[in-house]
């Protein structure tokens, strides 16, 4: 099976779950915990794919790796079966369906916010009214450092990139200066 269309099956089943429970921003947030533990080691992803591993022995990493994230019921439910079905592969891909899934259901839209230095919480507050503004959206912001950025700020929403960074006057200045 395509693993967009298992994300995507996953991802509403967990969807229904967390609204039916009304603890969808948890299982959200708990979902892309363990995806994200799981995209940083690879050792664990090995574990978990090697069909050399016995189920009992992925059952209790994965109850260790529940209890260190502090997982709830409905999450280490979920990561148990995806290693049954032997899906535990597609977990960072419906971590990020049911984020995208859960914000369209409460009229949000993501931000991804690249800057080359970090900067204070005022300034981020300031861009997010102003995007709200713009977009006419609640906009969520995720932020990241992108030192090649030299200065400034990068912003993409969607299809739409507004490019206020060092690198990308550098390259408009060179385009008017050195004419094809």
């Amino acid at each position: 099976m395509i693993p967009g269309v298992i994300a995507k099956r996953y991802a509403t089943a967990l969807l229904e779950i967390g609204g039916d429970s009304g603890q969808l921003d948890a299982l959200v947030d708990e979902v892309a915990r363990a995806a994200d533990a799981y995209d940083a080691s690879a050792e664990l992803r090995n574990a978990f794919e090697n069909p050399l591993v016995p189920a009992a022995a992925k059952k209790a990493i994965l109850g260790d790796i529940a209890e260190r994230l502090d997982l709830g019921t409905t999450s280490r439910s979920f990561l148990g079966l995806l290693v049954d079905r032997r899906r535990i592969r597609a977990l960072p891909a419906i971590a990020t369906r049911l984020r995208e899934m859960a914000d369209l259901r409460r009229g949000i839209t993501r931000a991804e916010v690249l800057t080359a230095l970090p900067l204070s919480e005022e300034y981020f507050e300031k861009l997010q009214r102003e995007l709200e503004r713009i977009t006419g959206r609640k906009v969520a912001l995720d932020r990241k450092l992108d030192p090649s950025l030299i200065c400034g700020v990068l912003v993409r929403i969607g299809d739409t990139v507004y490019d206020g960074s060092l690198v990308a006057r550098l390259r408009q200045l060179k385009e008017t200066m050195l004419p094809n």
